[in-house]
């Protein structure tokens, strides 16, 4: 049988398709690329910071390592990562449809993402960048670097990211198999509708922000520089209205991965499935109201900051519903310890540092001791680090072999696994610690008695890295040596897991199986001949021990 995979062999047969499942792995490959880029400026920052003075760079070399960590890890990863790779990959299947709305659209989304990124590293070859990756002005206006090639290609990312939320809008409404009701639809699903809400809302403030920005470095257009009567301040408001929900725009399709990996290893039905899904929908609207307690000490209003600060804390409120759902499902729940739900336990841990973090900058009692500190940089990590990217690679190892055919080991999972979680803490916490005693963000050179904090930081980042690379050796080693992997290895019920693995290029032989409730696990039995989960019926009729 032919999947997706094998037809059409040959470069030009992947950069001209419209599979939905090819260009989600061609995003895989490219997002991961621009990680890997990103993490080696973070280790080569970490590394700097080792000592209070010059370790291996100077300066404005440090100023460069910084801003290119910041604005390859956000917008050539973070922002498009889940939806782009995972999500194009999985949603189709979920609502057992062919393809895409648009899914000339999503090649196209996918040849802007290439043309951003390309526009983006040329601005690294071509002088550098030193504006860091919020292109704050009036700095980003007066340095010498080449902004104006970043912007551009930040702003072309921004509207790959809008089209494809666009995208799975409309194949969510239109493209569901019959019988799938909204309430049948896979909590993953629901949280790339509430994404695909901000991408199209904020992603465009995003990008007409940045084109701004580029005019007036251009051609002397007063907008943002004080020197010529512009507000920088302005540049603020825009850039944080459409930056602070693109943070859920990262963190949001993370959510739902853990709701589909809490639910299948804990063989239960998610507790709470509305008040979920409806939460995703208020985290994106909610989103757009607290943009300005970025801003404290921006000399807004005192009224404006206390508005915008009770707004960030009501957005903890659909959040913490989230995470209470999780662990009711849990709750008496048949456990297993495979490697997607070490990565979903850790998630929950770690996302819930970052979100309990974020009430003391958001209080105005404390945001303004902590602003521009470490502290909000261990923030930012762990919400970002400790979820999306722990979130993206459960969803990896979760539909791995759904996507490629192929089983890795589980030893090596876990033990990667570990590395993370332990590297990531030590990285991270030990910045909340600096932070509090006043250890300022971006800085050069520092105070002999942050030195200690400043060490075992850098050792984390190195044993993070070291895990990273861990599990891109025994996945890549899977492509090839790997089992091979029957179609439901886990036990899910959604519909992705009633095909093929890897699918056919049309995602299902023959007829595609009727909806079902995502969450019952009650007609799925484990086929111990073939080491898989299949309909009970089945299972009756081969024979096999149950």
């Amino acid at each position: 049988m032919t999947d997706y995979l094998s037809r059409g062999p040959g470069l030009q047969s992947w950069l001209s398709s419209t599979d939905h499942k090819r260009i989600g792995v061609m995003y895989l490959v490219s997002i991961l690329s621009a990680f890997l880029l990103g993490g080696i400026f973070a280790i080569l920052m970490r590394t700097e910071m080792l000592t209070p003075a010059r370790t291996i760079v100077d300066v404005e070399a440090y100023n460069q390592f910084f801003t290119l960590h910041g604005a390859i890890m956000v917008f050539l990863f973070a922002i498009p990562g889940i939806p782009a790779a995972l999500g194009n990959f999985v949603l189709p299947l979920m609502l057992g449809a062919k393809n895409v709305a648009f899914p000339k659209l999503n090649r196209t989304c996918f040849h802007l993402w290439i043309l951003g990124a390309f526009l983006s590293l040329l601005a690294i070859v071509f002088g550098g960048v030193d504006a860091g990756w919020t292109f704050y002005t009036p700095y980003s206006i007066s340095t010498e670097t080449n902004v104006i090639l970043a912007a551009i290609g930040v702003a072309i990312l921004g509207f790959s990211s809008v089209f494809t939320g666009l995208n799975f809008i409309v194949t969510i409404h239109r493209l569901r198999r019959p019988g799938l009701t909204w309430f049948k639809m896979p909590l993953f699903a629901w949280s790339l509708y509430a994404t695909g809400i901000i991408q199209l809302l904020a992603m465009p403030v995003l990008a007409a922000t940045l084109l701004l920005l580029t005019l007036e470095r251009a051609t002397g257009l007063s907008v943002f520089d004080p020197a010529s009567g512009g507000d920088p301040v302005f540049f603020q408001h825009l850039f944080w209205f459409s930056a602070h929900p693109a943070v859920f725009i990262m963190v949001l399709p993370g959510m739902g991965i853990v709701s589909e990996l809490m639910s299948t290893f804990s063989r239960k039905h998610i507790f709470g499935y509305k008040p979920i899904a409806y939460s995703s929908v208020a985290i994106a609207l909610l989103s757009f109201l607290a943009w300005g307690h970025h801003m404290t000490t921006s000399g807004q209003s005192d009224v404006a900051s206390t508005i915008f600060s009770a707004f960030a804390f009501i957005v903890a409120v659909p959040f913490a519903i989230k995470v209470f759902s999780w662990i009711a499902t849990m709750h008496k729940g048949s456990i297993r310890l495979d490697t997607p739900m070490i990565y979903a336990l850790a998630f929950i841990i770690l996302i819930g540092v970052g979100g309990l973090s974020g009430l003391f900058l958001m209080a105005l009692a404390t945001s303004i001791h902590l602003h521009d500190t470490y502290f909000a940089v261990a923030h930012f990590h762990y919400v970002i680090v400790g979820g999306m990217v722990v979130a993206f690679i459960g969803g990896l190892h979760y539909w791995w072999p759904k996507m490629f055919g192929r089983r890795y080991s589980e030893n090596w999972g876990r033990f990667a696994a570990s590395l993370i979680f332990i590297g990531l803490n030590m990285t991270f916490f030990t910045q909340f610690i600096m932070g509090s005693k006043g250890m300022p963000r971006r800085y050069y050179n520092y105070a002999d008695e942050f030195t200690g904090y400043h060490v075992v930081s850098s050792i984390g980042t190195y044993l993070l890295a070291v895990g990273f690379i861990v599990v891109a050796a025994y996945l890549i080693h899977s492509l090839t040596k790997g089992r091979p992997a029957p179609a439901n290895p886990w036990g899910g019920n959604s519909l992705e897991w009633h095909t093929s693995s890897p699918p056919p290029p049309e995602n299902f032989d023959g007829e595609i199986p009727p909806a079902r409730d995502p969450y019952d696990y009650d007609d799925l039995a484990w086929d111990g001949r073939n080491e898989e989960y299949v309909v009970e019926e089945h299972v009756a009729k081969s024979g096999a021990v149950t």
